[in-house]
């Protein structure tokens, strides 16, 4: 983490609960895809940081799987058509292909769990 910077910063995004059927399985799936660094042992919460180790959260049981988003988390990636093909390898879905967004390439995925998020990588593809 940069030292300059405080992961309890007013204002900043740094916690995340994402809802799971089974904790393990979303865990090894996001540390799969993202390599995001797993806390804890558990059937109901378990915890991460990720890659950056600026986010922290939580996969948790008993809550309404995000299928439908209003709020949708993306996550940057290097190579959105790698990415893709390592979530699908790994029990994920592609909801929304890659296309262009200004200099980016954006895409959508479903996750073991139904979750629904997006990833995004910069120009060129």
């Amino acid at each position: 983490m940069n030292s300059s910077r405080h992961i309890f910063d007013h204002g900043r995004l740094a916690y995340l609960q994402i809802p799971a059927l089974d904790v393990n399985v979303s865990a090894a799936f996001y540390q799969a895809n993202f390599h995001w660094q797993i806390r804890g042992q558990g059937t109901e919460h378990l915890g991460f940081s990720d890659a950056s180790g600026d986010t922290i959260g939580a996969w948790v049981t008993g809550r309404a799987i995000s299928a439908s988003p209003g709020v949708l988390a993306y996550i940057y990636v290097h190579g959105i058509d790698a990415a893709l093909a390592q979530i699908t390898a790994s029990g994920g879905d592609i909801v929304t292909e890659p296309y262009a967004e200004g200099d980016l390439w954006v895409a959508r995925f479903r996750d073991p769990a139904g979750n629904v998020l997006g990833i995004w990588q910069q120009a060129p593809r």
